[in-house]
């Protein structure tokens, strides 16, 4: 059965001013304010139908959304949030509305009650951004999609709220650049992961990568 998570499919991740257009019963419709209305016409949207097959979370899912991309964001910055929703996916997960939510994480977990479970980041965030997410949710992940060291060191030198327990991925960045290249506004792909290493077949094609776990390590 194919899972389409109300949140993916429902425009929550994208800005706002995409609400009025999208004619769904669930979204109150307003008028968008100006900057709203310049961001809905410079992003570009992306579909996704992905088969995902999790082994080392036995996770088996069909998956279906939409992500807006700002003319900001890289491909590989783009492709880092999808592979990361696939590899996080569970109940409650969530995009953000992207530059109209520029203190919350790029994805997020939530229970029924709203409380934030998991704070997800992409890129390299700084010392004080992650500090505020440690506090705000119990379990804080960084998926990066260029070279971690530098991120790590800066952390290492900073003071951040539980430290030794976020999680920090390196995501394989030939794999990235691989998919990238292959990047179309509708994609259709199957996602193995096993021990931490992707598979993804897409057409006749399979492009393999692998996800590398980091911890800060505090300087003494």
């Amino acid at each position: 059965m194919r899972s389409v998570h109300p949140w993916a499919a429902g425009l929550a991740q994208l800005p706002s001013a995409f609400a009025t257009d999208c004619g769904d019963s669930g979204i109150v419709e307003r008028r968008p304010e100006s900057s709203e209305r310049a961001v809905a016409l410079s992003a570009t949207i992306y579909a996704f139908d992905i088969t995902l097959n999790d082994a080392d979370r036995s996770v088996y899912e069909s998956l279906s959304f939409r992500v807006a991309r700002h003319p900001s964001e890289t491909e590989e910055y783009l492709l880092t949030r999808v592979i990361a929703y696939c590899l996080e996916y569970t109940r409650g997960i969530q995009f953000s509305k992207g530059l109209s939510e520029p203190d919350m994480p790029a994805l997020s977990v939530r229970d029924l009650t709203g409380a934030l479970l998991s704070w997800i980041d992409i890129g390299t965030p700084d010392a004080e951004r992650l500090h505020k997410a440690a506090k705000a949710s119990r379990r804080v992940v960084v998926y990066a999609h260029r070279d971690v060291a530098p991120l790590l060191a800066k952390l290492a030198a900073e003071p951040v709220h539980r430290a030794e327990n976020i999680e920090i991925y390196a995501v394989d960045r030939s794999f990235l650049a691989a998919l990238a290249a292959r990047l179309d506004r509708r994609m259709s792909f199957d996602l193995a992961v096993a021990d931490r290493h992707l598979y993804l077949s897409l057409g006749d094609e399979t492009l393999a990568g692998i996800i590398e776990r980091h911890r800060i390590s505090r300087v003494m």
